[in-house]
């Protein structure tokens, strides 16, 4: 029982530190903000489910597609680093708060913006997805893959509330208040989106170079 209770920790700790679901807050408010309270709201659900379905799906079969496809973790993590880069980009500038949206468009917004930028990478990123085919393969027995499963789930839950309440959060921190946010989550996404690259790049290249995996400390 205690290491079973040890393991769901360990999960729902990694978990909630990668996702970071208050980090993706300030996308989604800016990305929603000619949507309505219900779309918003439309838009987190289905950001939410397509998130756990991705991360349940490379838990319970990652390593086989990664193998069957020649994807190595860490060109996964160089690639959402690249994408995170973007989008830091963009919110540091207060390029994501000029999205329009025409009534006739929204239905196909809203799936859009759901799977990606929001479900993948924001809240099902590449150290999401490694944690779940990690954790998973660390798993010792049922009991623990199904607490893996519940982790996945109460992480995905609590980002569903903060991004369901997002818009009250919003008129609680005014314009100025959201434009000051956009701009800090904006500067330190990208700086994630640094240690990504680099975290995925180090391996590739000591790989490549041997004396660096020396040199590197």
């Amino acid at each position: 029982m205690s290491e079973n209770l040890a393991f769901g920790l360990l999960a729902f700790t990694s978990y909630f530190s990668i996702v970071n679901p208050l980090s993706t807050m300030p996308v989604f408010m800016t990305m929603t903000s000619e949507l309505t309270k219900q779309q918003q709201r439309a838009t987190a659900k289905k950001a939410v489910i397509a998130a756990f379905l991705t991360m349940l799906a490379f838990a319970l079969s990652g390593q086989l597609l990664f193998s069957f496809f020649g994807i190595s973790a860490n060109a996964f993590r160089i690639v959402g680093g690249i994408i995170f880069f973007q989008m830091g980009s963009d919110m540091l500038q207060a390029r994501l708060g000029r999205i329009k949206v025409r009534e006739e468009e929204v239905k196909s917004y809203v799936t859009d913006i759901s799977i990606t930028p929001l479900a993948i990478p924001l809240i099902c990123g590449p150290g999401a997805i490694t944690n779940s085919i990690i954790l998973m393969q660390d798993a010792d027995n049922i009991a623990q893959k199904f607490i893996l499963i519940g982790s996945m789930a109460l992480i995905l839950a609590l980002t569903y509330a903060i991004l369901y309440t997002s818009s009250t959060i919003s008129k609680w921190l005014g314009e100025t208040g959201n434009k000051i946010m956009l701009r800090l989550m904006g500067l330190i996404v990208m700086v994630i989106a640094v240690e990504f690259f680099l975290s995925g790049l180090r391996p590739i290249l000591a790989g490549i170079f041997p004396s660096l995996a020396v040199a590197t400390p």
